[in-house]
């Protein structure tokens, strides 16, 4: 088997993207997506008509140009969803406009609407993931939104202390960002990068991995935002890994052999548990410059992402 057979048989294998050829092209359980990733599969002519369908229902549903442009955004989003879903066996996290990553209210709301909107187009909620930025309002909006059922996905996650409370939370997954936070530590140590074992961004997956294993917690682990396919290997036997198709393709061509790196029967490092409120958590969490930086930062991207999104359909 290649590498990325092998991976499959140690860890759920998850699609970052929104190219419907190159998910049926590598057959994965799931699949992601975000307002970047929407923007590119908007650009596509194989989602055109989508987007004129979208545009016709929101145009249906009245409200002002902010009201129908909403709309038309999270339609857009659905149903390029439900594209995916036709493809993958399991699921598919679909993002909350990260303008509400501060209003833990309106995130629920937005997210309800979304799933209202899957549930038009014959998509039970049991395949969808919410995703939503992992600030203390999103996280509460995680919470509110599982005691209803529904699953969340928790996305920009770069610190142990909003693995915590995304775990104490209850939320169904977070997606721990590898890549940026090897970024971060890139920049900040003046370095071109890292043994992959000593990678920041692969420890800190590690960590959080062992420490969810170890008090029992059943939020799932999956990481993101890769780099490089040593990134990849180094968290072989994690709960789950969302791969680009470039990095799947890499790790298709290599016939080498690849060990399993994380067992959930294996803590390596016993970690005393947890409990953040509100004011622990912000504090625990602005103490960690990398983390505070990339949040702040991956909020922006994603909302800069999401204006020229709505740009391109006005």
């Amino acid at each position: 088997m290649n590498k990325l057979q092998q991976l499959k048989t140690m860890t759920t294998v998850v699609a970052d993207t929104g190219d419907l050829e190159a998910i049926k092209q590598y057959q994965p359980q799931d699949a992601t997506t975000n307002p970047s990733l929407v923007l590119k599969a908007a650009q596509m002519p194989l989602y055109a008509h989508l987007i004129t369908e979208a545009k016709q229902w929101s145009a249906q549903q009245g409200g002002s140009n902010l009201v129908q442009m909403d709309n038309t955004c999270d339609y857009l989003a659905v149903a390029i969803g439900k594209e995916i879903l036709s493809a993958v066996p399991g699921r598919i996290s679909t993002e909350v406009d990260s303008r509400l990553s501060f209003d833990t209210d309106a995130t629920v709301a937005r997210a309800l609407k979304i799933i209202d909107l899957y549930h038009q187009q014959g998509i039970n909620k049991d395949r969808v993931l919410i995703k939503i930025a992992s600030t203390w309002e999103g996280i509460q909006a995680g919470k509110k939104l599982e005691e209803q059922s529904i699953n969340c996905n928790l996305t920009l996650l770069f610190s142990f202390a909003q693995a915590i409370a995304c775990a104490e939370a209850g939320v169904y997954l977070i997606s721990p960002f590898v890549g940026r936070i090897m970024d971060w530590y890139k920049a900040a140590m003046k370095v071109d990068g890292f043994v992959p074992s000593e990678d920041p961004g692969v420890i800190s997956v590690g960590k959080i991995f062992d420490y969810y294993k170890q008090h029992g917690y059943s939020t799932v682990v999956m990481g993101a935002s890769f780099r490089n396919t040593q990134e990849i290997e180094q968290l072989a036997g994690c709960d789950r890994l969302t791969i680009s198709p470039g990095l799947m393709q890499d790790l298709a061509d290599d016939s080498g052999v690849l060990i399993q790196q994380l067992n959930c029967k294996q803590v390596v490092e016993a970690q005393p548990k947890v409990r953040l409120n509100q004011a622990d958590f912000r504090w625990m969490h602005n103490e960690d410059a990398m983390a505070t930086e990339k949040l702040a930062e991956g909020i922006r991207n994603f909302t800069r992402d999401q204006e020229k999104l709505e740009a391109l359909l006005a």
